[in-house]
């Protein structure tokens, strides 16, 4: 298997540096950062922007940065990302202008009606040399930047932010769909505009009760999603990885919805040998109720099952539109701190040390799946680190993890609409 390039790019080691007085007209007059919170606005090129809490800095901190290890946010590139950025640039595009954009705000992060909350206190436009970027790691950018004007001849300097920015490879295997999970696909390596052959997914769904959790009975005949399986095979029709749902999805009392505080869950399994199979992750699924003007979400929450453990290790909390679909995705990147030498650390304290840290081999990126929103045919599209993929079995549970996060989409549809008969009617082939 030939992982396709990517690349991340990590901006850490945040600190803001403001004058001794604030500036006394313009963008952010009268505030100062001495009695209000701070946070930053980073955007690289049309990706999302990310907002993050921007620490003071003692303002005669001299001229070196200060390296708190800090990371602050990550972005991810993917082949064609980072063809466009080094492209040509024309009349009509940007293209070869790779740019992070810094906004520096006065108050608390967030935003309303769309616009971000906080007085602007200056910008930075830091451009980024990505050529090579997929080869080998580089430090782009390490030191002061300023964000502001200078308030006169005479009057306090401009406001400063110091700040790390680094690439560094992120190769992934890809994969994907080419049917809809329940239609039993075929999945496919992909690397460039090469696909080939790597699994086939097998959908069944049992009839019968027993994967109901004790005591619970469903409110009407129907009102219950359960029973539903995908086993993966390799090529050879090897059983290599399983997603089995064993708790049902069911509304709660008096609704046509599945609640968060009763959420339907899979297992995750592997081979454990003579046909047995063992529990590698447990994912819960639910539907959240959109605010005001805003769609449903499916909420997750993935779990690992370590051996020798005796608790589930949180991997991933989170939602994804049930209109418009998203990503499922397990990032630890932001749960490791930027080293002082710009390099994330492997673990808390970024010593290499792995003995404290709670999360197994399982370290920086690690997969995403691509799914799209309820009633559209939905092929998930599939990203697994190379740092997590040792043999054809491991990117076979998270090709089943995908198939499962997919289905959930559909078995947390509000009660009132109907499914597909793929997913309504039980089947006579029958998984064992």
């Amino acid at each position: 298997m030939d992982p396709c390039p990517f690349v991340r790019v990590l901006v850490g080691n945040l600190a803001l540096r403001m004058p001794v007085a604030p500036p006394a007209a313009g963008a952010g007059a009268g505030v100062h950062p001495s009695t209000s919170p701070c946070h930053c606005k980073i955007r690289l090129g049309k990706m999302p922007a990310q907002l993050v809490p921007a620490p003071l800095a003692p303002s005669d901190s001299g001229e070196q940065a200060p390296a708190s290890g800090a990371l602050a946010a990550a972005f991810h590139l993917s082949k064609a990302d980072l063809e466009w950025f080094n492209g040509k640039p024309s009349l009509f595009s940007s293209r070869g202008e790779a740019t992070l954009k810094v906004a520096v705000y006065a108050g608390r992060k967030g935003s309303t009606c769309g616009v971000s909350s906080g007085r602007l206190l200056g910008k930075a436009t830091i451009p980024l040399d990505l050529k090579g970027a997929e080869a080998k790691p580089a430090v782009l950018h390490s030191g002061w930047i300023s964000i502001g004007k200078r308030a006169g001849k005479g009057g306090p300097a401009a406001a400063e932010l110091s700040l790390t920015v680094r690439a560094e490879p992120d190769p992934r295997f890809v994969f994907e769909f080419d049917g809809e999970p329940e239609c039993s696909p075929q999945v496919l390596q992909v690397r460039g505009s090469m696909k080939q052959p790597m699994f086939t997914c097998k959908f069944g769904c049992r009839s019968n009760s027993d994967l109901r959790r004790p005591g619970m009975q469903p409110e009407a005949p129907g009102k219950e999603r359960k029973g539903w399986s995908v086993t993966v095979h390799d090529l050879s029709g090897s059983p290599v990885a399983m997603a089995s749902m064993v708790t049902p999805f069911v509304p709660s009392p008096g609704t046509d919805r599945v609640s968060r505080s009763n959420p339907g869950a899979w297992l995750i399994l592997r081979p454990a040998g003579d046909g047995a199979w063992e529990p590698w992750a447990r994912l819960e699924c639910w539907r959240e109720r959109g605010g005001a003007g805003a769609s449903d979400s499916l909420g997750y929450r993935f779990d690992l099952l370590l051996p020798g453990v005796d608790h589930a290790v949180p991997l991933a909390d989170s939602s994804i539109s049930s209109s418009k679909g998203g990503k499922f995705a397990i990032d630890l990147t932001a749960a490791q701190p930027l080293s002082r030498g710009g390099t994330p650390g492997c673990s808390p304290r970024g010593s290499g040390d792995f003995s404290n840290w709670p999360l197994g081999n399982y370290r920086g990126f690690v997969m995403s799946a691509a799914v799209q929103g309820e009633g559209k045919c939905s092929k998930p599209a599939v990203e697994v680190g190379v740092a997590h993929i040792g043999c054809a079995e491991d990117a076979a549970a998270f090709v089943a993890l995908a198939a499962a996060v997919d289905l959930s989409m559909d078995a947390c549809r509000l009660f009132s609409h109907r499914l597909r008969k793929e997913l309504s009617h039980p089947q006579a082939d029958l998984l064992r």
